[in-house]
């Protein structure tokens, strides 16, 4: 029977093996960003990427778990197995374990039936925690659970509370639904992932619970966009605001404020309403909004209007280019 072919986390972010964290980090933004099930409606191989990209991005991120990985290979993903007993196992267990794996041998080529005194059998269950063989139970960790959060763009700016209902699996294989409520911190980004630790499946034979991982999704604002802590938006003025300069009201995530255009502002200015972006949390002071003001010319002009504008604003189209593209 053909043998399945083992996960590379690698190869699914698009990573070398030797990545640092921010290049994985980057890669998994990146790939998260194109698979994003918001920016693929109804595409469920779009989604199922999206899937494996995360799960790929939970093993690598974590300094432990990915060093398992690269140690032991997929067998490492396994919430049960311990990784700590397969290096006491011996030498054929850690000299490129997870190399021979997924390929069709275990690495060292120790004879494992002879070295641990019963086969193959005794050496999984010790690895795994099974208690078959006359073997005293061992604990188990519950497996880890995925979840997906979707916030509106102002939630994940300010921060909120979610619940989720939750079907977290029991040492009996039975399911316990339950609704828990996770509090978001102000300034999530999109594709961040949340721990919630010991929320996962309950563990056997006494053990911890696994985790819960939950990914946000946040869905884009109609005309807020967002760099880093900061904020950016487009306000259109007219030409007499421009002119002579103006009191506007500009919309925020706190409310309306009033913006003061200085006399003779150009299109693209970019005014700054300082503290007004992502607010203070975690360390970390308050973004800023930057407004970017738009200038809205009018519609055609009559030909007595046209004059008279022209008399005011005489046409030096041409002295203008020159000094700017000279």
């Amino acid at each position: 029977m053909a043998r399945q072919q083992a996960k590379d986390l690698y190869k699914e972010l698009g990573v070398p093996r030797d990545a640092d964290a921010s290049t994985i980090k980057q890669a998994y933004r990146k790939l998260a960003q194109q698979y994003h099930p918001d920016r693929n409606a109804d595409d469920a191989k779009a989604e199922e990427r999206f899937k494996q990209i995360s799960a790929a991005y939970t093993v690598l991120s974590d300094e432990k778990r990915r060093r398992d990985y690269d140690e032991f290979g997929e067998i490492a993903i396994d919430p049960n197995f311990d990784a700590d007993k397969a290096r006491r196992a011996g030498p054929g267990f850690g000299g490129g374990f997870g190399q021979g794996f997924g390929g069709g041998g275990f690495g060292g080529g120790g004879d494992f039936s002879e070295a641990q005194g019963g086969g193959f059998g005794n050496i999984f269950e010790d690895l795994f925690g099974g208690g078959q063989g006359g073997h005293t139970p061992r604990a188990q960790k519950g497996a880890d659970l995925e979840t997906t959060l979707d916030l509106d763009f102002a939630e994940a700016v300010r921060g909120c509370e979610k619940r989720v209902d939750l079907d977290r699996p029991q040492p009996n294989g039975s399911h316990k639904r339950e609704t828990l409520t996770i509090r978001i911190p102000s300034g999530v980004d999109d594709g961040g992932r949340i721990r919630l630790a010991g929320k996962g499946g309950a563990g056997a034979q006494g053990g911890p619970a696994g985790d819960l991982m939950a990914t946000v999704r946040v869905r884009p604002h109609r005309y807020l966009k967002r760099t880093h802590r900061d904020l950016g938006m487009e306000v259109p003025i007219t030409v007499v605001e421009a002119i002579r300069g103006a009191k506007i009201e500009v919309p925020t995530l706190e409310g309306a404020v009033t913006l003061s255009v200085p006399a003779g502002s150009n299109g693209g200015s970019r005014l700054r309403l300082k503290g007004k972006g992502v607010p203070a949390g975690g360390g970390r002071e308050a973004g800023d909004l930057y407004v970017t003001l738009r200038i809205q010319v009018p519609g055609v002009l009559g030909e007595e209007q046209a004059q008279r504008l022209e008399e005011l604003l005489p046409d030096d189209g041409d002295h203008l280019r020159r000094d700017a593209l000279s």
